[in-house]
C-alpha cells in the first residue's frame, strides 16, 4: 500500500521540475538543456544563402538590403538546388557539433524537443510551417533500415515531429511517405563528390501515398546540412513525385559545403 509522503498542499509538490545543468557553460539552474544565455551568445544572426543555407561570406552579408543575387552562394548562383529554399537553425560549430552528437549517437532523445525550439524560432521557421495548409506535409530526411536498426531512432523524425507539435502547423508530420530505398555509406565519411554519388537513386516516395503529394508543399528536416546532397536528392524525389514545392529547414549547417 503506497503511503502519502506529502500532503496535497505541500510546498514541495508545488516546485517546479527539477532544475537541470547548462550543457555547455554548467551552470545551474538552467531550466532547459542549454541556458539561455549560452544560446543568446551561440545563435548569433548568419546570413545564409537562401537556397542551400550556406553561411555567406562576411563582404557579401548585407542584412537589411541585401538583393536577390547577393543571398545566393556561388554554387547556387549557377544553378539552383532542387529546393525552394532552405532555413538552418544553427551554425555547426562548438558548441552544437558535440551536443547534436551527444543527441544523434547517443540515443539521447529528450535533446528534440530543445533543439526543435531552436529552430522553429529561426527567422523564417514559424511563418512557413504556419502557411502549410491540412494537406500539406512535414517530412523527415529517412535513415535506411540498417542505420534506423542500429542508431535506434530516426533524428530528423524526432526534429520534425517536435517542430510540428511545438508550431502547431496544421500539415501533416509522416516518418514513411518519403522513403530510403537502399542503405548508402554514411556521408560524413566522403568527399564532396563521393557524397554526391553515394546517395543518387537513394530516395522514392510511398507509390502507393504518392497521389497525397500532388499540388503539395513539403517541408523536408534534417539535423545537419554538409554538402546538401541527401537533401537535394530527397527533394528531387519529392518533386518526381509531384509536390510542388519543397523547402528544407534543419537544425544546423556547416561553414563549408
Amino acid at each position: 500500500m503506497f503511503t502519502r509522503l506529502f500532503h496535497a498542499d505541500s510546498p514541495l509538490l508545488r516546485l517546479p521540475a527539477l532544475a537541470s545543468q547548462c550543457a555547455v557553460c554548467h551552470s545551474w539552474p538552467a531550466g532547459q538543456q542549454v541556458c539561455a544565455p549560452c544560446v543568446s551568445h551561440f545563435t548569433r544572426p548568419v546570413l545564409r544563402c537562401l537556397y542551400c543555407a550556406l553561411p555567406l561570406p562576411a563582404a557579401t552579408q548585407h542584412p537589411a538590403g541585401a538583393n536577390l543575387e547577393e543571398q545566393l552562394c556561388a554554387a547556387c548562383a549557377v544553378e539552383l538546388p532542387p529546393l525552394d529554399g532552405a532555413l538552418a537553425a544553427l551554425s555547426y560549430a562548438y558548441p552544437w557539433s558535440s551536443l547534436i552528437t551527444r543527441y544523434k549517437f547517443g540515443q539521447q532523445h529528450g535533446w528534440a524537443g530543445f533543439f526543435a525550439s531552436l529552430m522553429r524560432q529561426t527567422p523564417g521557421v514559424a511563418q512557413l510551417l504556419d502557411e502549410l495548409e491540412p494537406q500539406d506535409w512535414i517530412l523527415p530526411l529517412p535513415l535506411s533500415d540498417q542505420r534506423l536498426q542500429t542508431r535506434g531512432f530516426n533524428q530528423a523524425w524526432e526534429l520534425a515531429h517536435a517542430l510540428a507539435q511545438q508550431t502547431r502547423s496544421p500539415a501533416q508530420a509522416d516518418a514513411r511517405l518519403l522513403l530510403r530505398m537502399r542503405h548508402t555509406r554514411a556521408q560524413s565519411e566522403l568527399g564532396r563528390e563521393e557524397r554526391l554519388t553515394n546517395v543518387s537513386g537513394a530516395f522514392q516516395v510511398d507509390p502507393l501515398r504518392a497521389a497525397a503529394l500532388q499540388g503539395r508543399a513539403v517541408v523536408l528536416v534534417d539535423d545537419v546540412m554538409t554538402t546538401g546532397a541527401s537533401l537535394f536528392e530527397a527533394a528531387q524525389a519529392l518533386r518526381e513525385a509531384g509536390a510542388a514545392s519543397v523547402t528544407a529547414v534543419v537544425l544546423a549547417r556547416t561553414a563549408a559545403a
